[in-house]
């Protein structure tokens, strides 16, 4: 029997957080006896704690369902660290042969687990497997990606869908099909890892405060010779956004947020060198400009984020410094600030 640890990282999202317990008690019944799941509550201070225990408690869930407080809100890998640490420190013997991150504001369907579990133990070298995921709308989100590199950051900004035509491999995104495939990273949505890629990697980045912290993870795996996979036989519905405590209909063109440009330059920095940084910034901005050109001279509605080219270039490589940086820091609270999170 494989011994599945569920992480799920809660920030003031107690109702949809039960409902993902809810969804992981049916397949753990149906599909995973040996699974267990650990809800770390990032410092929410909105009672998330309480009303997430009482509802473990009601349900008769205690006995494989654990509420953790983080005491501190570090972020998205600092509290499903907090969950993974002691799960690793653990006898060997006693440690989960899989870590599942799962999202709050997610709810699987019989068989999720399962199928990417079933996916990785046939392919012994697969590391990370992703599912499919669909919002509310039942519209296939994106989860499996290539690459970045400064040619998809140009590609990307400056919105120019000949050049995505002509160079399929210059879209950051990989079609998904009805057929598993391979990719360079996953959404940390729904991640099933096997517990030996930690070994190799060490645990999640906590110098990422959100963003780019999954994409982090599968890139240290990849060049420890893992694999990751979408595997569409599993299957999630994603509320996207919802974890951050509001929608897009609340700030209709939300500022993009502080650390979501310091987690970007501090990912390019680390794990592609100096040059390619400064040249994704470049490939980012020259994108970017191109766009902005182009929708000024074809009368095309802004939709960018306020102040997006300032906020840009103050965060670039070449202004916030060459270092890599840390985005370690206490969850704003206007919705301003929250801007983005899936």
């Amino acid at each position: 029997m494989n011994k599945i640890l569920t992480v799920t990282v809660n920030y003031k999202t107690a109702e949809l957080t039960i409902k993902c317990i809810e969804s992981v008690a049916r397949e753990r019944e149906l599909n995973a006896p040996g699974l267990e799941m650990c809800v770390v509550d990032n410092d929410s201070q909105d009672g998330s704690v309480e009303k997430i225990a009482a509802a473990v408690r009601e349900n008769g869930w205690s006995d494989w369902v654990e509420v953790l407080p983080a005491g501190c809100n570090g972020g998205f890998s600092f509290g499903n660290n907090v969950a993974i640490r002691p799960a690793l420190a653990r006898p060997r013997d006693q440690q989960p042969d899989f870590i599942w991150l799962l999202n709050p504001d997610s709810e699987v369907e019989p068989g999720a687990a399962l199928e990417l579990i079933r996916f990785m133990q046939e392919r012994p070298r697969v590391g990370m497997t992703t599912g499919l995921s669909y919002g509310l709308d039942d519209e296939i989100q994106t989860v499996a990606y290539r690459h970045f590199s400064p040619l998809t950051e140009f590609v990307g900004m400056s919105q120019i869908g000949v050049l995505e035509r002509l160079m399929p491999f210059s879209n950051v995104v990989l079609p998904l099909g009805d057929e598993p495939s391979q990719a360079v990273w996953l959404s940390g949505a729904s991640l099933m890892i096997r517990r030996e890629v930690f070994d190799d990697t060490g645990l999640m980045d906590e110098d990422y405060f959100l963003y780019f912290e999954e994409t982090d993870l599968c890139i240290q795996a990849g060049r420890a010779g893992w694999e990751m996979w979408y595997v569409p036989a599993s299957r999630v519905m994603h509320v996207e956004g919802a974890a951050t405590g509001f929608t897009l209909e609340e700030v209709a063109k939300p500022r993009r947020a502080r650390y979501w440009f310091e987690s970007r330059r501090r990912f390019f920095r680390k794990n592609y060198g100096l040059l390619v940084a400064m040249l994704a910034d470049l490939g980012h901005l020259s994108g970017y400009m191109l766009w902005r050109l182009r929708r000024m001279l074809q009368n095309k509605p802004d939709l960018d984020p306020p102040f997006y080219l300032r906020d840009f270039v103050a965060n670039s490589i070449f202004v916030a410094g060459f270092g890599l940086g840390r985005s370690k820091l206490a969850i704003p609270q206007s919705p301003e600030r929250l801007a983005g999170r899936a």
